[in-house]
């Protein structure tokens, strides 16, 4: 997500409509990260699958804004965000 902060603001500071091409498919790689990553703390990725070793665990819930709303939900969120967002722009470009 970090370098759509760049790419994005470089494309919005220079006036540049076709930034969002190049956008959308860092949009589309965080959000099947995310998705792998939610399906991963919910559990339906069985354990000998889990990539988690040494270190903090990337399927234990430490932090639950509200008890239901995970870090891996808020990043799914995001990314669906900016990618509707994306699309929306690039079809009104047409």
């Amino acid at each position: 997500m970090f370098p759509l902060v760049l790419i994005l603001g470089v494309g919005l500071a220079s006036s540049d409509v076709g930034v969002f091409k190049y956008a959308l498919p860092l949009v589309v790689l965080g959000w099947l990260l995310s998705v792998y990553h939610n399906l991963l703390y919910i559990g339906f990725i069985p354990e000998a699958l889990q990539p988690c070793g040494a270190g903090p665990s990337c399927a234990k819930a430490d932090l639950n804004l509200l008890g239901f709303i995970s870090i891996p939900l808020l990043s799914f969120s995001a990314f669906t965000a900016l990618a509707i967002i994306l699309v929306t722009k690039i079809g009104r470009k047409k």
